[in-house]
């Protein structure tokens, strides 16, 4: 009997394992073959062992998009986790009226598409005919209209302002859900011990909240270790200015698709997983450095009270 309800669990399971053997686990196998071939023809690809990977070690433009990469996230993450944290605070502790309606405005943007975003932020900040330049002409801030995207500090901020404005309603709605899974109870009896509102904030909810910011964290970096929209819509594909918005997702593009190079294009790509890998565990282990000690112990001593 039980053989028979394993059969048909296998049954029910088969359809998801052939998709995710098909669209997930063949392109990741069949990538890193190609990263380990050098390409000769368009069909054609003879094995050459590390040598993409030995090279792309020594490919400045590599090192570079992953600067690149993580200038512009960082300049994205730190306001927008701030932003979020505030936001979510003052909206599930505080009583304010439409706290709703607030929450789904905040995350409107991410409903839109990046590359549509991508196009509307080109057209505001054109230096010829662009809004921004407008109006900041018509105010007497500027003299005469600026190029904003020839300037790699701007550019990177315009960037960064696009990625925060489209993602912090996304990590208010997260951290509203910590904070409001945490029991009550905690909070009530910090105030019958007398904590005011800030010992309550910075005792109770901001370490109850680490996992949530946990997740926050690694989902935003492995988002923003792939950004790619964002940059091939403002500059073309090209990165510029001075490659500055070159980020790693649009150098393995680049690699890939423009330069036809599809076995360096799949090095890329395996160097991106173990950039955003490394720094994954790193995040985690300084969250939670006695995660992996702490929890066995637990577990043994639970046990031997049962």
């Amino acid at each position: 009997m039980m053989q028979k309800k394993a059969k048909f669990g296998l049954l029910f399971v088969l359809p998801y394992l052939l998709t995710f053997a098909i669209f997930q686990l063949y392109p990741i196998i069949y990538s890193f073959y190609l990263s380990l071939t050098t390409q000769v023809s368009n069909k054609e690809f003879v094995f050459c062992g590390f040598k993409n990977y030995i090279h792309l070690l020594q490919d400045r433009m590599f090192w570079k998009s992953i600067g690149n990469t993580w200038i512009i996230w960082l300049l994205c993450f730190i306001p927008q986790i701030i932003c979020a944290l505030l936001l979510a605070i003052l909206l599930s502790q505080h009583k304010i009226k439409g706290a709703g309606f607030f929450r789904a405005a905040f995350y409107l943007p991410n409903l839109v598409t990046a590359a549509s975003i991508g196009v509307l932020f080109s057209v505001l900040f054109d230096w010829q005919t662009g809004t921004v330049n407008k109006i900041l002409l018509q105010l007497g801030f500027i003299k005469q209209a600026v190029n904003w995207m020839s300037m790699p500090s701007f550019a990177r901020g315009i960037t960064a302002f696009i990625q925060w404005w489209m993602w912090f309603g996304y990590s208010t709605i997260l951290l509203t859900a910590g904070i409001k899974a945490i029991p009550e109870e905690l909070l009530e009896a910090a105030v019958v011990d007398g904590a005011n509102s800030r010992q309550k904030l910075f005792k109770i909810t901001l370490p109850l909240l680490k996992p949530t910011m946990l997740y926050v964290l690694v989902t935003s970096l492995i988002g923003g270790m792939q950004i790619f929209d964002i940059p091939m819509t403002l500059t073309n594909g090209n990165g510029e200015p001075q490659k500055s918005l070159m980020t790693m997702v649009l150098y393995l593009y680049n690699s890939a698709f423009r330069n036809h190079n599809y076995s360096y294009g799949a090095t890329v790509s395996y160097g991106l997983f173990i950039v955003v890998l490394v720094f994954s565990l790193l995040f985690y282990k300084v969250l939670y450095p006695n995660m992996t000690e702490k929890v066995p112990k637990k577990l043994v001593n639970r046990s031997k009270t049962q």
